[in-house]
């Protein structure tokens, strides 16, 4: 019915919040270690999986 999502659409927004929550730690360990590889690796892993789900709801509306 107009006006009602499934299950699944009401579940996105709390894990792109989560996504986006994880990528500003992810952001924040990266101004603490600017030289480090490995925490710059993990920042950028956070940022295509929001990157890939904003996609995703941009494509669905």
């Amino acid at each position: 019915m107009p006006g009602e999502q499934s299950t699944e659409q009401a579940a996105a927004p709390t894990e792109t919040d989560a996504l986006k929550h994880k990528l500003a730690e992810s952001l924040m360990g990266v101004i603490g270690a600017p030289d480090d590889q490995d925490v710059a690796c993990a920042a950028d892993d956070v940022l295509r999986d929001l990157d890939a789900r904003l996609a995703r709801q941009a494509g669905a509306a």
